[in-house]
Protein backbone atom coordinates (compact mmCIF):
# COMPACT_ATOMS: atom_id res chain seq x y z
CA UNK A 1 0.00 0.00 0.00
CA UNK A 2 3.20 2.48 0.70
CA UNK A 3 3.94 2.21 -3.09
CA UNK A 4 0.46 4.65 -3.57
CA UNK A 5 3.10 6.87 -1.96
CA UNK A 6 6.14 6.23 -3.79
CA UNK A 7 4.53 6.82 -6.95
CA UNK A 8 3.35 10.25 -5.64
CA UNK A 9 6.81 11.20 -5.19
CA UNK A 10 7.84 10.30 -8.28
CA UNK A 11 4.91 12.21 -9.88
CA UNK A 12 6.15 15.48 -7.96
CA UNK A 13 9.12 15.26 -10.45
CA UNK A 14 7.38 13.63 -13.07
CA UNK A 15 4.14 15.74 -14.73
CA UNK A 16 1.29 14.26 -12.23
CA UNK A 17 -0.32 15.54 -9.71
CA UNK A 18 2.19 14.33 -7.03
CA UNK A 19 0.69 15.86 -3.74
CA UNK A 20 -2.61 14.37 -4.32
CA UNK A 21 -1.66 11.08 -4.75
CA UNK A 22 0.94 11.28 -1.56
CA UNK A 23 -2.07 12.23 0.38
CA UNK A 24 -3.91 9.51 -0.89
CA UNK A 25 -1.61 7.08 -0.52
CA UNK A 26 -1.00 8.67 3.23
CA UNK A 27 -5.12 7.99 3.97
CA UNK A 28 -4.86 4.73 3.13
CA UNK A 29 -1.69 4.02 5.44
CA UNK A 30 -3.51 5.97 8.29
CA UNK A 31 -5.95 3.49 8.08
CA UNK A 32 -3.05 1.14 9.45
CA UNK A 33 -0.61 3.24 10.98
CA UNK A 34 -0.29 5.92 13.85
CA UNK A 35 2.85 7.71 12.12
CA UNK A 36 0.92 7.47 9.12
CA UNK A 37 -2.19 9.25 10.20
CA UNK A 38 -0.38 11.67 12.08
CA UNK A 39 1.22 12.77 8.64
CA UNK A 40 -1.47 13.31 7.56
CA UNK A 41 -3.16 15.02 9.74
CA UNK A 42 0.11 17.53 9.61
CA UNK A 43 -0.39 17.62 6.32
CA UNK A 44 -3.64 18.62 6.35
CA UNK A 45 -2.97 21.44 8.90
CA UNK A 46 -0.25 22.91 6.17
CA UNK A 47 -2.44 23.03 3.42
CA UNK A 48 -5.22 24.28 4.85
CA UNK A 49 -2.54 27.23 6.15
CA UNK A 50 -1.56 27.79 2.54
CA UNK A 51 -4.68 28.26 1.44
CA UNK A 52 -5.75 30.56 3.69
CA UNK A 53 -2.45 32.91 3.14
CA UNK A 54 -3.33 32.78 -0.20
CA UNK A 55 -6.50 34.34 0.05
CA UNK A 56 -7.25 37.56 -2.08
CA UNK A 57 -9.93 40.01 -0.94
CA UNK A 58 -12.30 41.05 -3.66
CA UNK A 59 -11.03 44.53 -3.83
CA UNK A 60 -8.20 43.11 -4.69
CA UNK A 61 -8.91 40.72 -7.41
CA UNK A 62 -11.33 43.48 -9.49
CA UNK A 63 -7.78 45.78 -9.38
CA UNK A 64 -5.84 43.24 -10.70
CA UNK A 65 -8.26 42.32 -13.16
CA UNK A 66 -9.21 45.71 -14.29
CA UNK A 67 -4.98 46.26 -14.49
CA UNK A 68 -4.68 43.37 -16.53
CA UNK A 69 -7.83 44.76 -18.79
CA UNK A 70 -6.38 48.04 -18.93
CA UNK A 71 -2.53 46.87 -20.32
CA UNK A 72 -4.34 44.58 -22.61
CA UNK A 73 -6.56 47.02 -24.33
CA UNK A 74 -3.53 48.95 -24.57
CA UNK A 75 -0.90 46.75 -26.00
CA UNK A 76 -3.99 45.70 -28.60
CA UNK A 77 -4.27 49.43 -29.57
CA UNK A 78 -0.66 49.82 -29.79
CA UNK A 79 -0.63 46.81 -32.31
CA UNK A 80 -3.43 47.91 -34.35
CA UNK A 81 -2.14 51.24 -34.96
CA UNK A 82 1.53 51.01 -35.21
CA UNK A 83 2.67 47.36 -35.74
CA UNK A 84 0.25 45.92 -38.48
Amino acid sequence: MDSLTVIGVVALIAPGPGWLIIFAGLGILGTEFAWAARALKTAKGVASRAIDSTKIAKRQKLLIFAVIAFTSLALLVIWYEYLR
